[in-house]
């Protein structure tokens, strides 16, 4: 058996297009969905909070993202009561940027 090391983006891994987009977005839904859980939220009530109907939660939280894209889902993480902070900066090292998310515990 063969086994290839990740380069941490397992989009990215087999050549997928937006692999960089694509990590982002579930990286963030994973996010609302650890806010939903740490709130115990049934998806309904989410909802409510999040201005949208249920089935787009439960599309959200089981990873179907389609039809989410980063800002939606940076909105989504406001409306459940998250800051959300972009930084832009200069590489140190690359040619070319890159998306990231940092996920920092509540204080």
């Amino acid at each position: 058996m063969r086994i290839t090391r990740s380069n941490g983006n397992v989009f990215a891994d087999p050549g997928l297009p937006g692999a960089e987009e694509r990590l982002l977005k579930v990286q963030l839904a994973s996010q609302v969905a650890c806010v939903i859980a740490s709130r115990a939220l049934t998806q309904s009530a989410a909802a409510v909070i999040m201005g949208i109907d249920q089935p787009k939660v439960s599309h959200l939280l089981h990873g179907r993202l389609a039809g989410f894209s980063v800002e939606r889902l940076l909105s989504r993480l406001t409306e459940l009561g998250q800051d959300v902070g972009i930084t832009v900066r200069t590489p140190a090292r690359r040619r070319a940027g890159r998306l990231r998310v940092r996920l920092l515990a509540a204080s």
